[in-house]
């Protein structure tokens, strides 16, 4: 048996938790793969919304069993918020039951969250537009061999161990003259949050995962942020500070890439970002606004607005061929119904050529290049089969599949749940 695979190919919240909401109740397994509480991934049920952020969206289907593979950060503060959060969302969930934690995944010490405020705010680091949820931190200490793994709270030492880093932390950022709550707060919520999380089964993950995938149950992976933010393949340095590609998802959790059956890449049919960074298709203009307001894009973790544009085809074609898509899935083409008209940027030109392919590293004059293509229009909210979508969108969609070579597997058709079209 196979581990799928589902993953954002653009600058985040395409949507993925929507879709993994939707098809999860068809696995034995959903696994979160990377990052930590800097995700953000909005589902809405019986009329309700709600935004994971460490929890696997798969946390909602009694019968699944969620894994928080060793690829992660685990802030223990936040995920007591979370379970707490979820549980009132629906009482009748008992996330201790089917969420299992792995021991090699790293913990985010409070420290580093106001690690992260204070080099966003000084002129003396680069500004990216972090969600200052100290993320980058935890994996900066992580490939230092300084950090503290979920296994280690079980050692003797452990409150001696974080204690350590924590007083080492906010003696550097009281001599910079930072304004800091009391050493002795940080610690009492931080260790209460840690008593909170034993009680949760946290296990060698990888082990349970190649376990189960031997005695043929299936394996859904999760991934958060999405290709454009990989740090390495990712439009740097204005990435996220994991691995957000499908390879990441067997690294993130110890499965081989033999193992690997379906790669659903989630995209919009036009394109968004949070903070800064290359976004060459970026609409400055009242359209972007409305697009922006219509399409609800506002951080569903920070509330930031997002930066809207046309969607970036050769951007596109470079996530599909990283991580090997085998299905698309494409979100918010109802967000665009009612325009006379929709661009997609097929190609970039510039002095010395034609750039096919957006690795996020275009040079400084190169021009998108823009296709427009009939809009459509339809009242979504009544379409229950692909056959009766518009001509135009049906013409967009085949447009899509011919240009990036791979079938546009599911369709969503507006919020809620329910609202995707399985076109294959």
């Amino acid at each position: 048996m196979n581990m799928d695979i589902v993953l954002g190919l653009q600058w985040g919240d395409e949507g993925k938790g929507k879709f993994i909401d939707l098809i999860s109740e068809d696995y034995d397994i959903t696994a979160r793969f990377n990052g930590g509480s800097n995700a953000g991934h909005s589902i809405e049920r019986n009329g309700k919304k709600i935004t994971l952020k460490m929890i696997p969206s798969g946390i909602f289907m009694k019968e699944v069993q969620n894994v928080i593979g060793t690829g992660t950060v685990l802030d223990p503060v936040s995920f007591k918020k979370e379970i707490l959060n979820v549980k009132q969302f629906d009482e009748t969930l008992q996330p201790e039951k089917n969420l299992i934690i792995s021991k090699k995944a790293h913990f985010v010490l409070p420290t580093y969250k106001l690690l992260d405020v204070f080099m966003e705010e000084s002129p003396a680091y680069t500004t990216i537009g972090t969600t200052k949820n100290g993320i980058a931190q935890a994996y900066s200490n992580k490939i230092l061999r300084q950090n503290v793994r979920i296994g280690d709270m079980y050692s003797p030492d452990f409150k001696e161990r974080v204690e350590r880093i924590l007083e080492r932390d906010y003696q550097f950022l009281t001599d910079a003259g930072m304004e800091l709550p009391s050493l002795e707060s940080i610690c009492e919520e931080f260790f209460d949050a840690v008593e909170f999380l034993k009680q949760f089964d946290c296990t060698e993950t990888e082990l349970f995962l190649n376990k189960a995938l031997k005695n043929k149950q299936t394996v859904l992976a999760e991934g958060s942020q999405a290709a454009l933010l990989d740090i390495d393949h990712g439009t740097y340095p204005y990435v996220t500070s994991s691995s957000t590609t499908a390879s990441g998802a067997c690294s993130g959790l110890g499965i081989s890439p033999k193992k690997i059956g379906e790669i659903f890449g989630i995209a919009k049919a036009y394109c968004t970002r949070v903070g800064n960074g290359i976004f060459p298709t970026e609409l400055f203009d009242e359209l972007g606004d409305e697009i922006r307001i219509k399409g609800n894009e506002f951080g569903s973790n920070t509330g930031r607005p997002r930066r809207t544009g046309w969607l970036d085809l050769p951007a596109l074609r470079y996530a599909v061929m990283i991580n090997g898509v085998t299905q698309l899935v494409l979100t918010k083409a109802d967000v665009l119904s009612g325009l006379k008209s929709v661009a997609v940027c097929t190609h970039y030109e510039w002095a010395d050529g034609t750039i096919e392919t957006n690795a996020g590293t275009l040079p400084e004059n190169a021009q998108p290049i823009f296709k427009w293509l009939a809009g459509w229009e339809a009242d979504f909210s009544v379409i229950k089969d692909a056959s009766a979508l518009p001509d135009a969108l049906k013409d967009f969609l085949s447009f899509l599949e011919t240009e990036l070579e791979i079938p546009v597997g599911y369709l969503s058709t507006g919020p809620g749940r329910e609202q995707i079209l399985k076109m294959k």
